[in-house]
């Protein structure tokens, strides 16, 4: 494949790299604990970060592909261009993009493994299966309801968790419930974009919790998310499990309100704006934990 000008800009718009931040925001938090514990490995970090980004955009080519092949992807859509939709790239290109990305995140699970053990290659494992069967394979997972449960235990607990794991060889108290946070927040990136394509879905068959759920109780559930994300902060400094420095995290609030009042009083394609913005949210949180874990 010779790689043109207008090539590279397709691969650019496919992984979606808007969506990339937010990936890391979990890394970013087990990261801090490690730091604050004093079991702080930057190889380790490093590694995490880079394996959660290349998951994230192998997920992406695979959403792509696959929502596409299902005939999801309609030109009614209303989020992002989909690239195999829009005949920028074949699904041939795109599958071979996406075992790229997750063979490149399998190699960095490797020396991850050799850190952590038979955890980590558990859950690289199981990362990579979900990413695919989020809407690949004979059952896939966003088609059913269940994208919202896995997005948390990967982006929240495990990413946290297994951060933190690969730096200390334990998990504290600490890294299970500021887990919570960034799975909580990252579920309402997925909340939003169901939402926004709630009567698509719904055309297609495609059967999210948005779906079996309806909009009303869906923009609840968001708020829902986002809120309790927030709250653990105090709770957890509250019961000594972290500083009260760490509510510098809360410095993200105005980029989550705004996020929250789009999803309560718009839909459709305003609902992008939203979308971005509650990716912002948990990125800028994980940044500023960090900072309250610096000054705590």
């Amino acid at each position: 494949m010779i790689l043109t000008k207008e090539t590279l800009q397709a691969w650019a718009l496919a992984i979606r790299p808007k969506t990339l931040p937010a990936a890391a925001a979990g890394v970013l938090m087990g990261s801090a604990l490690a730091w604050r514990d004093g079991n702080f490995r930057l190889d380790a970090a490093l590694a995490c970060l880079f394996a959660a980004l290349l998951l994230q955009i192998g997920s992406n080519l695979a959403n792509d592909v696959f929502d596409f092949e299902r005939g999801t992807d309609t030109p009614e859509r209303l989020g992002p261009t989909r690239v195999t939709q829009a005949g920028l790239l074949t699904s041939a290109q795109v599958k071979v993009g996406m075992g790229v990305a997750f063979a490149c995140a399998l190699l960095l699970g490797l020396y991850l493994a050799w850190l952590g053990g038979l955890p980590i290659i558990l859950i690289g494992v199981a990362a990579i299966i979900s990413a695919i069967a989020y809407t690949g394979g004979p059952f896939p997972l966003g088609y059913h309801g269940l994208g919202d449960i896995f997005v948390f235990l990967f982006f929240g607990l495990a990413a946290v968790a297994g951060t933190y794991y690969v730096q200390a060889g334990s998990v504290s108290a600490a890294a299970w419930w500021m887990s919570i946070p960034p799975g909580l927040i990252i579920t309402a990136i997925l909340v939003v974009n169901n939402l926004r394509d709630l009567e698509n879905d719904r055309k297609a068959g495609k059967h999210t919790l948005a779906v079996k759920i309806g909009g009303h109780a869906t923009k609840i559930q968001y708020l829902i998310c986002m809120a309790t994300a927030y709250l653990i902060l105090p709770l957890a400094a509250w019961v000594g499990i972290i500083s009260w420095f760490s509510l510098f995290a809360w410095g993200s609030l105005p980029i989550a309100l705004r996020a929250t009042r789009a999803v309560l009083t718009q839909s459709g394609r305003p609902l992008n704006a939203a979308l971005a913005g509650t990716g912002q949210a948990a990125f800028v949180f994980s940044v500023l934990f960090w900072v309250g874990i610096l000054f705590g």
